[in-house]
């Protein structure tokens, strides 16, 4: 396969962008007034995960800057929905959790958006969509190992 203009990536990758980009336009609206996807995406792992993590962990698990997180975790902070303490044995490192109040952010915000992506996995079809599942995988894993 040639490495230079290959139409099947550029095809790939254009549809995946175009995806992205309706995706995070249609479930920002949908998100309760002041959450914005990325605060929803942070609780959202915060409460998968069940336990505490540093900034610089979740800025790696979300491949953005230290700044960037930073920036998402005084919001949340600010906002109640996440509680943030120093490392008892090096003050210099925080440990990040999410708080009660963060819990019923997401799970409200998890209400708003979820009629919206099972409305689309209908009309995609369930088999469709778990056919697809292991081929993004594979794509998030390759592009996760040329970084």
């Amino acid at each position: 396969m040639s490495d230079t203009n290959d139409p099947l990536a550029v095809a790939l990758f254009s549809e995946i962008f175009m995806a992205d980009q309706l995706a995070r336009n249609r479930l920002s609206k949908a998100l309760p007034k002041g959450m914005e996807l990325s605060h929803f995406s942070v609780l959202n792992h915060l409460a998968n995960v069940n336990a505490e993590r540093s900034p610089a962990q979740l800025a790696k698990a979300f491949h953005v800057t230290r700044g960037a997180m930073t920036n998402t975790l005084n919001k949340l902070e600010w906002a109640g929905h996440i509680h943030i303490r120093p490392d008892w044995d090096d003050a210099r490192r925080k440990h990040v959790t999410i708080s009660p109040s963060g819990r019923v952010a997401r799970e409200v915000a998890l209400n708003a958006i979820t009629p919206i992506i099972a409305k689309v996995v209908e009309k995609i079809g369930p088999e469709k969509v778990r056919g697809a599942l292991p081929v993004l995988r594979e794509l998030r894993d390759q592009l996760d190992e040329s970084i």
